[in-house]
């Protein structure tokens, strides 16, 4: 059965609670995009500095990410150099982090991930991510460190509802045989019409936003993409 997490983006706290109440009880982990407004245009919960009580409140053990006794979380941190703010990422919450390797510009990110405290690479899952126009080769030095690749479907990333870009598919392939064994996301314009494809290219799990979020019964939605 194919790994389907639903995605979501949510400019304020109050539209994350009501976007991830519609996954309770259907799936066990859901994709939170998190944009800083600088490595992508676009800005969301948390990095919205206008909502901050929730954040604060998460922070202090007052209270936790909405339905956090029902769902487990993965951040896909669109955020420049975001492994700097890993702590607070953590306390957020995190199951699952993603860091975009074109968001990494300092030299310490490698040494981050090879540094990494036991606890963090026993309890949680780290992920890579690369947009369309990186080539493979980028990721070797960091593979090992890593527990999965995700590779982003669309051009323009931070959005929802972008146009598929083909040129992910070869990645895919590329990357299924270098890497037989590796776990590989695929994010961004997975729909009806791209997910046969991406998974016979090589892909493990699909993340999916739009095509749930806008569907008329997500139950249903879910069982149809598993079933590819």
């Amino acid at each position: 059965m194919t790994e389907i997490t639903p995605a979501v983006l949510a400019k304020d706290f109050n539209e994350l609670n009501e976007k991830l109440s519609k996954f309770v009880n259907l799936v066990s982990l859901v994709q939170i995009d998190i944009c800083d407004g600088k490595f992508v245009p676009s800005i969301s919960w948390p990095m919205n500095h206008s909502d901050q009580t929730s954040v604060e409140r998460i922070l202090n053990e007052e209270e936790g990410l909405p339905f956090w006794n029902d769902l487990d979380f993965e951040f896909d941190l669109m955020v420049l150099n975001a492994h700097k703010q890993f702590d607070f990422f953590m306390k957020l919450g995190a199951k699952r982090i993603i860091f975009h390797l074109e968001a990494e510009t300092e030299n310490s990110f490698k040494e981050f991930l090879e540094s990494m405290d036991p606890y963090y690479k026993d309890n949680i899952e780290i992920g890579l991510a690369i947009n369309t126009t990186t080539s493979t080769d980028k990721l070797e030095p960091f593979i090992n460190y890593v527990d999965f690749v995700q590779c982003m479907g669309i051009a323009r990333v931070g959005f929802q509802g972008e146009e598929f870009d083909e040129r992910v598919l070869a990645q895919i392939k590329d990357l299924r045989l270098k890497y037989p064994e590796l776990k590989i996301s695929i994010d961004g314009s997975v729909n009806e019409n791209t997910a046969r494809a991406l998974l016979e290219a090589g892909a493990n799990r699909l993340i999916i936003g739009s095509a749930l979020l806008n569907s008329h019964d997500i139950r249903e939605k879910i069982k149809e993409f598993e079933a590819l």
